[in-house]
C-alpha cells in the first residue's frame, strides 16, 4: 500500500510529527495536521496531546452518546467530538475538545475538518497532561471567545465543574441533589456520580434516567 506523501509547506519544515515548541502558522498547521495527530495550535505553536487513557476515553463517549441523543431527539443541532476542532480565529487558537454542541443557530460556522467560532456548549475531559490547560488556559479562552457552556471533568479527582456565561463572565452551574443540568440543552443532566462508576452505567440505564426512553 501506498504510504501517504508529506506535504512540504516551506523549506524549513522537515517531513515527520514535531514536538511541542515547534512553530508554524495557521495554514502550515492545517495543512499539516491529519487524522492521526492529536494536536492543538496555540498562536503559532503547536502543543502535541498524548493518546487518552481508558477512563477519559469512556467518559468521552458516555457523555458524547447521551448529549447526542437528546440533541438529535429534540433536533437541537448537533453534537461532536473527540477529534472535530473548534477554531477560535480571534484568539489564535485550534482546540481539540472531547465533547461539542452547536446549536441551530449556529450551524452556519461548521466546516468540513472544524467549527469556525465558539460552540454552545464545550466538555473536556481532564487528563495529567491537560491540567492546567483545560483548567486556566480553556477556561480563559473559551469565556472570552463566548462559549456558551463549559463543562470540565477530572477523572482523577473525581470532580466536575459546568460554567455558563452570564454577560462576559463564566458562572458555576450548582450541582443540586447529585445532578448537573445544562443550562443551553433543553432536558439534557447527569448524575456526576455516573461519570466514577465502574464500569459506567448502560446508555439505556441513563437513557431512562433521563426519560429519553422509556
Amino acid at each position: 500500500m501506498a504510504t501517504k506523501p508529506i506535504r512540504k509547506i516551506d523549506d524549513d519544515f522537515l517531513p515527520g510529527k514535531r514536538h511541542p515548541g515547534r512553530r508554524m502558522t495557521e495554514a502550515q498547521f492545517e495543512a499539516w495536521i491529519d487524522e492521526d495527530t492529536r494536536a492543538e495550535w496555540v498562536d503559532g505553536e503547536v502543543v502535541m496531546m498524548s493518546p487518552a487513557n481508558y477512563d477519559h476515553s469512556d467518559i468521552a463517549a458516555f457523555l458524547n452518546f447521551l448529549l447526542r441523543y437528546v440533541v438529535e431527539r429534540k433536533k437541537l443541532g448537533v453534537v461532536q467530538g473527540p477529534e472535530y476542532t473548534v477554531r477560535l480565529g480571534q484568539l489564535r487558537r485550534r482546540r481539540v475538545p472531547d465533547v461539542v454542541f452547536v446549536s441551530k443557530a449556529r450551524m452556519n460556522q461548521i466546516r468540513p475538518t472544524f467549527i469556525d467560532g465558539a460552540p454552545d456548549l464545550i466538555m473536556e475531559i481532564v487528563s495529567p497532561d491537560s491540567n492546567s490547560r483545560d483548567w486556566r488556559e480553556k477556561y480563559f479562552e473559551y469565556r472570552d471567545s463566548r462559549v456558551r457552556e463549559y463543562w470540565i471533568i477530572s477523572p482523577m479527582h473525581q470532580h466536575v465543574e459546568a460554567y455558563a456565561l452570564k454577560g462576559t463572565e463564566y458562572v458555576q452551574i450548582p450541582e443540586r441533589r447529585g445532578r448537573l443540568t445544562s443550562k443551553v440543552v433543553k432536558d439534557f443532566w447527569i448524575k456526576t456520580d455516573w461519570l466514577w462508576m465502574r464500569p459506567l452505567p448502560t446508555m439505556e440505564f441513563a437513557l431512562r434516567a433521563l426519560g429519553a426512553i422509556k
